[in-house]
This record gives structure tokens, C-alpha cells and sequence, in this order.
């Protein structure tokens, strides 16, 4: 890994991507304030080479992570500014489904229908982007039911890389299934999906909904009454994020309910 750091450090382009890369890493390990740095860093290098979609992008990824971390605030204002910098449809996808989790329906809707309008025979947008996005909308509407048939077009593609470019957009299909499930008390459905992206290791890399899915397959267990698999699950997680950030709203979600379980 430093041989491939030391040379990316020539290479504008790779140095970028590598930057998004490492951001994404210290996410995973629930270190947001790291992996905000790294995120400036990524989109400061991207303006100065004047590649706008490389800007967006890692802003797209960064207003993602605070969604699903339950920043909202910053998930709204970083999903902003990169549909400012690029329409294309990857940053589109972040933004859009940034702003679905953090339950801005209209933001999300513009969003998508965007997306729809502009790509409407693109397989990526009509199996993975728009679906996820949508479900992820029911699913805030409080319709679980919904969001689970709005994924059904991505069974046969959810497992590959959706993106036409280097950036990891890996199993959100999967991610946002299990949350309808979940919300819908279906645990033991929910537990399956999640379990799909835990024993992708090599797929999800180190997308942050790989060390969330931890979580969620404790929740899960939790709503089945399975205490004791929900606590190795909790604590699975609560091991990834040993060295996480202390303020991240879904850490302390996660200790509150770990700690209901002894």
C-alpha cells in the first residue's frame, strides 16, 4: 500500500482517487473527522486539476457517509454542492440517495427524476441507482413494503460494481433492502441481506455500509430476540469503531442499544 501511495503522489488522477480511497478507509473505522480531511484534500486537488466529476464524486461520497452516519445537516449541504460541480449520473446517485436517508423526500425526488430524465435507457440508472434511491424514499414515508418491491430489478445485478467509474458503489441495493426489512419486523430477512454484504468482503472493500451491516445484523437478532447473536453482532461493530469519532449520532444509537442488551 505505501508503494502504491508513494506513487500516486506523481499522478494527479491516481492521487485523487487514492485520497477518496483512504477517506473511505478511515470511515469504515467510524473516523469522520479523518476521513473529512482526506475528503478536502480529495476535492481540493480535484478543482485545482479543474475535473469537476472528480470533485463531485468525493463530495458525493462524503455527504453519503454523513447520511448513514446521521449527520444530516452536513449530508444536505455536501449533496448540494456536489450536484453544483457534475449532473453525472454516479454523483447523482450519491447525492440523491444521501438526501433519501436523511429523509429530504423533495431533495431526493429531484434528484432521481433528474436522473430518470437524463439517463432513461441506462442500465445502471434503471436496476441499481433509481431503485435504491426510490426504496430508500418509501422507506422514509414509512412504506418498508414499498421500498422492498422498488428492489426487486436488482437482484441480478447488485453484486457488481455499478459505476461506469473507479469510485465503489457496491451492495447499497442490498443496504437499503435490509433497512426495509428491518423496519418492516421482518428480522430474519433482514438478517440475510445484511449477511450478504458481511460475507462480501471483497466486494463491499471498505465501503462504510460494510461496517454497518454489523450493526444491522445485531438489530436484526435483536428484534428475533436472539440476544445472544445480537450482542457478538453489537460488539463486532463496536470493535470496527473502537477508534471511531465519539460524537457520530449512530455510535451512540449503537452503545445505547448494545447496553439494553446486558
Amino acid at each position: 500500500m505505501g508503494q502504491q501511495v508513494s506513487w500516486a503522489a506523481k499522478h494527479t488522477d491516481a492521487q485523487i482517487l487514492m485520497l477518496y480511497y483512504h477517506a473511505d478507509t478511515a470511515a469504515y473505522s467510524g473516523q469522520l473527522s479523518k476521513a473529512r480531511g482526506l475528503s478536502r484534500q480529495a476535492i481540493a486537488m480535484a478543482e485545482l486539476a479543474g475535473s469537476k466529476d472528480a470533485s463531485a464524486m468525493s463530495e458525493g461520497a462524503e455527504a453519503l457517509r454523513e447520511a448513514l452516519f446521521g449527520n444530516g445537516d452536513e449530508a444536505t449541504r455536501i449533496a448540494a454542492s456536489a450536484l453544483t460541480h457534475s449532473n453525472a449520473k454516479d454523483v447523482q446517485f450519491l447525492a440523491g440517495l444521501s438526501l433519501a436517508l436523511i429523509g429530504d423526500k423533495r431533495g431526493a425526488i429531484k434528484v432521481a427524476d433528474a436522473m430518470k430524465s437524463q439517463y432513461p435507457e441506462d442500465t445502471i440508472a434503471r436496476f441499481n441507482y433509481l431503485p435504491t434511491i426510490n426504496a430508500a424514499i418509501a422507506l422514509d414515508e414509512g412504506h418498508p413494503a414499498r421500498a422492498v418491491e422498488l428492489l426487486k430489478v436488482a437482484y441480478p445485478v447488485e453484486l457488481g460494481l455499478a459505476g461506469g467509474t473507479a469510485y465503489l458503489t457496491y451492495l447499497y441495493p442490498v443496504f437499503v433492502r435490509g433497512l426495509a426489512f428491518l423496519a418492516a419486523k421482518q428480522a430474519t430477512a433482514a438478517a440475510e441481506e445484511f449477511q450478504k454484504i458481511v460475507e462480501h468482503p471483497g466486494i463491499v472493500v471498505n465501503e462504510p455500509i460494510g461496517a454497518l451491516a454489523h450493526l444491522n445484523l445485531g438489530r436484526a437478532y435483536a428484534t428475533e430476540g436472539d440476544g445472544g447473536k445480537a450482542k457478538t453482532k453489537y460488539q463486532d461493530f463496536l470493535t470496527l469503531w473502537k477508534d471511531a469519532d465519539a460524537d457520530i449520532p449512530i455510535l451512540k444509537q449503537a452503545k445505547a442499544e448494545y447496553a439494553k442488551l446486558q
